[in-house]
């Protein structure tokens, strides 16, 4: 058996998200010892390592109750959890789409800055100092506007 502390070290989670995992029942039948601390066998580990995952995939605290109570349900409800894991598949799936064109496009503006501004120290200074407020605008040249 282990303790919150031996728990959250085996799991990666902090002791306050570990205590309210337990609290809103995340956790299923916890032990307690005979100073009714919480206690937890292997196989309430490798379950809290699933929430931590579950977590990482972006489900909520209402969607990881909803598939804790499937899981208990047993083989009949694998359907309903394939599901829920396959919306949250693709919900990740058009993050990672629009995170890979954010980072494209700051690779082409940075292509731009070092194409357009590679030997004017001066106005690429400039409109660092405008970017953050440090400069007042001034009437600048059309193309080093165009950021």
């Amino acid at each position: 058996m282990y303790s919150m502390k031996e728990a959250c070290a085996l799991t990666g989670m902090t002791y306050e998200n570990l205590k309210f995992y337990c609290k809103e029942g995340l956790v299923p039948n916890v032990k307690r010892d005979s100073r009714n601390y919480r206690v937890f066998d292997d196989h309430d580990i490798k379950w809290i390592q699933s929430l931590g995952c579950l977590r990482n995939c972006g489900l909520s605290i209402a969607e990881m109750k909803e598939y804790l109570h499937l899981c208990l349900e047993g083989e009949s409800s694998i359907p309903a959890r394939k599901d829920i894991l396959s919306r949250k598949k693709e919900a990740l799936l058009t993050s990672m789409q629009q995170l890979q064109e954010a980072v494209d496009y700051i690779d082409w503006k940075q292509g731009f800055y070092v194409t357009c501004y590679p030997e004017r120290p001066l106005i690429t200074a400039i409109l660092s100092l405008r970017r953050h407020r440090m400069l007042p605008k001034v009437q600048l040249p059309e193309t080093v506007c165009a950021i």
